[in-house]
């Protein structure tokens, strides 16, 4: 704890034998995150400082770590209660790889930008040595430019545009004077940057900033509250939701590139549900799991869910089962 009263917490792998540094980090990180290292990194020395301060409803870091592969995935997501939107704020100009379930590719994350995550949805990312600055926000502060949340995921913004420049050097200034700023004037500093962050995304996605934006945002909303309201009948599709709303098709395809297309929107969503459904019952059969998400057979379950989690609903309810205390097994 900070004299000004903001919770604080340093973690440091450098005083750790060097074939157990990187191990060290991914423990720390473990209740959230999977690391993906080969056995060559963990014999080495791996460079790992954080500076963690939780500010109100947020929680801000500072970071260095060497070169490290991250996941979340669908199983982790399964068993833990770790929710929000993550910014992920780069400070220096190394590249790095994303790579979301929505589109199954790989696309490069750049040095200076701001990287978007929803931790109740996988991601795999590839960061390079790097500093960076991540800061965890409540869904709900969101609302006010993307009604789902889940929109930003794996969104980025652009390093060269001045509106990204200003949120770096704002993260940069606020970690920096923590230990000097009353905690009123910091909880105050970390609304106003998420504000200039959120703005900035909505702005980027063209949900935002004219009439025509607000039009759009409108469609987008309705859109998504349509298919999630829809998700268990089999007929939903693109074709459908388009022709419920009398939507703009082409807008509406713009609208849904991010996550792959409208369809493949509407397979994450059926997917996602699915998951949640297999650990939360976990005596309802797979097949009538894949019914209620609005699969036609179990076989097309099974399919989708392999493709896009590489792990089918069998393995995935028997990963999660072993990690159940015995009185609820």
């Amino acid at each position: 704890m900070l004299a000004n009263g903001i919770a604080y917490s340093r973690f440091d792998v450098a005083g750790l034998p060097p074939q157990q540094q990187l191990l060290a980090y991914w423990e720390q990180l473990g209740h959230i995150i999977e690391l993906v290292p080969s056995r060559e990194q963990v014999r080495q020395s791996f460079i790992c400082v954080n500076d963690r301060y939780d500010i109100g409803e947020f929680r801000m870091s500072d970071t260095y770590t060497d070169h490290v592969v991250i996941e979340r995935t669908i199983a982790r997501i399964s068993r833990d209660t770790a929710r929000g939107i993550g910014f992920t704020i780069f400070m220096d100009g190394e590249t790095h790889s994303a790579m979301t379930h929505a589109t199954k590719r790989e696309y490069t994350v750049y040095g200076g930008s701001v990287f978007a995550t929803d931790l109740d949805q996988p991601i795999r990312l590839q960061r390079q040595a790097c500093r960076y600055i991540t800061l965890v926000v409540p869904r709900n502060q969101l609302g006010h430019v993307f009604p789902d949340p889940g929109a930003i995921h794996g969104r980025m913004l652009d390093p060269n545009k001045p509106g990204t420049r200003l949120v770096v050097r704002r993260a940069r200034s606020l970690v920096e004077n923590f230990r000097y700023v009353p905690l009123e004037d910091a909880r105050r500093g970390v609304a106003d940057l998420v504000q200039l962050i959120v703005d900035a995304f909505g702005e980027d996605a063209g949900l935002s900033g004219s009439k025509r934006a607000v039009s759009r945002a409108l469609m987008f909303e309705s859109a998504r509250r349509h298919v999630r309201a829809n998700l268990h009948e089999c007929g939903l599709s693109p074709e459908s939701v388009i022709e419920s709303l009398r939507l703009p098709r082409s807008t509406i395809y713009r609208l849904f590139e991010h996550e792959g297309g409208l369809g493949a929107y509407i397979r994450h969503l059926r997917l996602r549900a699915a998951a949640d459904d297999l650990v939360r019952f976990p005596t309802v059969s797979i097949k009538d799991i894949g019914y209620s998400v609005g699969f036609k057979s179990a076989s097309d379950f099974t399919r989708a869910f392999r493709r896009v989690y590489e792990t089918t609903p069998q393995e995935m309810r028997l990963n999660d089962y072993r990690y159940l205390p015995a009185e609820q097994r």
